[in-house]
């Protein structure tokens, strides 16, 4: 196996030269570093993980903290990250932490304190006062993704706004009966991009002038719990309104095969909108605010590196975009209210 010594004589460079090429510490010249990355591909070596942190001080590994594994958004997220982690030859060590959990207590409590890796992307993790006070004592850069900064930098869409858009597309087709459906069930706080959402809801029905044809419906965030939720909504012709925006995207197709098991066409009798274009979007021809949490992992990765590089760099919040995706499941009020009135007869 070649070693660090083969790949210096090859590239025509001291071996503290050639480590400096392949490990980033130190200055070296564009043209060096090349030299000796290929002399080091065409040797098949690759420099260890306890040699480079001899050299840099850094473990080459990236903690990544999720609440669970099991939701398209957190699964996208990771894949982002981990792609832009092996482009960088950092590796990756993953813990998920469930809200009040004994695996987030003991990552926040002794994972940290332990410092085997130089940085932390909490997604979708809203931490606790005890939780914010173990990451300033980590000393290590943190970057949120799709949650709560909690004063570090992060990377999401905004929420506020994606939901805002949702509500005016509506509003523009002339709809006033608008439902926000999904967040806060039984009663429990919302997470923070979904409280964000609800409230760019009502920001555009206030600007409308139609908060009185406005009301949140709460559901677990997830599938069966818009489609529970629409079953109870829709089954109420009197109370039954025109359009829905969803929380999320998993949220609007369960409200989607509700409407269908009811009877309900969309968009002739009900108009949807969500927000995520989530793989399923597509296919219930959704109209939703796209986001892509794959490149938000990409960005996590970049904005940590930026501060491993410079540990003064300031923190900062990056907006993804999140575009409006016009499908099929919205129609003008004129449209569903003409639709409606043929059933009745």
């Amino acid at each position: 196996m070649a070693g660090i010594a083969d790949v210096a004589r090859a590239a025509g460079v001291s071996k503290a030269t050639a480590s400096r090429a392949l490990t980033g510490a130190g200055y070296v010249s564009e043209a060096t570093r090349t030299r000796v990355q290929h002399a080091a591909k065409e040797l098949g070596y690759v420099p260890t993980t306890s040699a480079v942190s001899l050299v840099t001080g850094r473990t080459q590994t990236i903690g990544v903290v999720v609440p669970n594994l099991d939701r398209w958004f957190f699964a996208q997220v990771l894949g982002g990250v981990q792609e832009a982690l092996l482009e960088r030859r950092y590796d990756l060590a993953l813990y998920s932490a469930p809200p009040e959990s004994d695996a987030r207590r003991e990552m926040f409590t002794h994972f940290l304190a332990r410092k085997r890796f130089d940085g932390v992307i909490a997604v979708g993790i809203e931490p606790t006062a005890h939780e914010l006070e173990r990451l300033v004592d980590f000393g290590k850069p943190v970057v949120s993704v799709g949650g709560y900064d909690a004063g570090t930098s992060a990377v999401s869409i905004d929420d506020h706004a994606a939901a805002r858009i949702a509500t005016e597309h509506l509003l523009g087709l002339g709809h006033r009966e608008i439902t926000f459906l999904g967040g806060d069930p039984d009663g429990r706080q919302m997470s923070f991009g979904d409280a964000r959402r609800l409230a760019g809801y009502w920001a555009a029905m206030e600007a409308a002038g139609a908060r009185g044809g406005g009301r949140h419906i709460p559901s677990e965030v997830t599938m069966p719990g818009g489609y529970g939720a629409a079953v109870e909504l829709l089954g109420d012709r009197l109370t039954r309104p025109t359009a829905l925006v969803a929380v999320c995207d998993e949220v609007a197709v369960g409200a989607i095969i509700a409407a269908r098991r009811l009877g309900i066409r969309v968009p002739e009798h009900l108009s949807v909108v969500g927000i995520d274009d989530h793989e399923y979007a597509d296919m219930f021809s959704l109209t939703t605010l796209q986001q892509k949490p794959d490149q938000q992992g990409r960005t996590a990765v970049r904005l940590l590196m930026a501060q491993l590089e410079d540990p003064a760099t300031p923190g900062s919040h990056t907006y993804e975009p999140s575009p409006l995706i016009m499908r099929n499941s919205t129609a003008a009020l004129d449209d569903a209210t003409s639709a409606i009135v043929t059933i009745g007869r």
